[in-house]
C-alpha cells in the first residue's frame, strides 16, 4: 500500500513511525484511560509498582490505548483498534478515557484521525485483528452516528479473532462481563467480515498470529516480519515495559498461571531473535527490545 501525499505522518507524539526489513510500521497513540493500580500490577506491591508508573489520588495509573498500523505490499493492516467513541461519559468518567479527535476533524474518534495522518483513510485498511475483543482493544471497531446506529470503523477491512475468544466473549459471567460490549464486535459478524481462527495463524503474508493465553483463553499476539526483522505487539500478555519481569501479571488475568507461561515463553524467543516488542498500554515507550540477564528480562528502549 501506497500513502497518500496529503496527511502523511512522521514521528510524531502522536504517530511514530519506523521501518521493519521492507516495510513500514506506524505506532497510533489512539488515546490514554486510566484504571487502578492494585489491578494492573496484581499481587506486586505498590511500593514497587508505582516507581515506574505513578498512581493519581484515585489510585488509577495512565495507559495508553496504542494500535500499530502496518504497510505491507498487499494490504493495510490495523492491529487493535483502542476504546472508540461510543461511549458515554460516565463510562469515560470512571475509566479515566481521553481519546476524543480534534475538534473539528469530521473523524468520530482520535484513531480514524491518526490513520488519515499517516496519510490512508478509514476505507484503506484490509485488515484488523484484535488481540481479543475487551472494550479497550476492540471498541475502535464501530462508531455510532448521528442517528444513534452503529457503524463499523473500517467497513472494507476483514476482522480477525481468535474464535474461542469470540465464544469466551458470548458466555461472560460476573468477573468478566463489564470487559465485553457486544456493540464493539457483533455488528462486525453481521457485516459478514469476520474471520475465526483456530490457534496460530498466517493473517497475510508476514503477519502472523500466536495464541498467548492467559488474560484471558484466547487472548493472541500478533508477529510482523520482513527481511529478516520481528516486531511482536503483545498486547495484555504484557501491557506495558513495566510488566516485562515474569510474576508482574495482572490482577485482571482470569488464567495468571498461563500468563505466566504464555510470557515466559514469548521474552525467550523475543529475547533469542531480537524481536522488538510493541506496547499497547505503555504511558510512555511504544517499543523496545529486551535482553535475558540475571533475574529476568531487560528492557532496551528505542530512542
Amino acid at each position: 500500500m501506497t500513502p497518500s501525499a496529503e496527511g502523511l505522518a512522521g514521528d510524531t507524539a502522536r504517530v511514530r513511525t519506523r521501518t521493519l526489513g521492507d516495510l513500514r510500521i506506524h505506532a497510533l497513540e489512539s488515546g490514554t484511560q486510566r484504571l487502578d493500580g492494585g489491578a494492573m500490577f496484581g499481587v506486586v506491591p505498590k511500593p514497587l509498582w508505582e516507581r515506574r508508573i505513578p498512581a493519581d489520588e484515585r489510585n488509577r495509573i495512565p495507559l495508553a490505548l496504542r494500535c500499530l498500523l502496518v504497510e505491507t505490499a498487499d494490504e493495510l493492516v490495523l492491529v487493535e483498534t483502542g476504546l472508540g467513541g461510543k461511549e458515554d461519559e460516565k463510562f469515560r468518567a470512571i475509566y479515566g478515557v481521553d481519546n476524543a479527535p480534534t475538534p473539528g476533524s469530521g473523524h468520530p474518534d482520535r484513531l480514524l484521525e491518526l490513520v488519515a495522518e499517516c496519510g490512508f483513510s478509514a476505507d484503506d485498511v484490509g485488515v484488523v485483528v484484535n488481540t481479543h475483543l475487551h472494550f479497550d482493544h476492540a471498541g475502535g471497531n464501530t462508531w455510532r452516528d448521528g442517528e444513534g446506529r452503529v457503524r463499523l470503523a473500517f467497513p472494507h477491512a476483514r476482522h480477525h479473532v481468535q474464535r474461542r475468544e469470540w465464544e469466551w466473549a458470548h458466555h461472560t459471567n460476573e468477573r468478566t462481563s463489564a470487559s465485553y460490549l457486544p456493540d464493539n464486535y457483533d455488528p462486525v459478524e453481521a457485516a459478514g467480515v469476520l474471520t475465526l481462527l483456530d490457534g496460530a495463524a498466517d493473517v497475510v503474508p508476514g503477519i502472523r498470529v500466536i495464541p498467548t493465553p492467559g488474560h484471558c483463553p484466547g487472548h493472541q499476539s500478533v508477529l510482523v516480519r520482513s527481511g529478516g526483522e520481528t516486531a511482536c505487539f503483545v498486547a495484555d500478555l504484557i501491557p506495558t515495559m513495566a510488566h516485562l519481569p515474569l510474576p508482574w501479571i495482572m490482577g485482571y488475568d482470569v488464567e495468571p498461571l498461563r500468563t505466566l507461561e504464555s510470557k515466559r515463553a514469548l521474552l525467550r524467543q523475543a529475547a533469542d531473535e531480537r524481536w522488538l516488542l510493541v506496547s499497547t498500554h505503555d504511558p510512555r515507550i511504544p517499543w523496545g527490545y529486551v535482553s535475558m540477564e540475571g533475574k529476568g528480562p531487560v528492557l532496551e528502549a528505542v530512542p
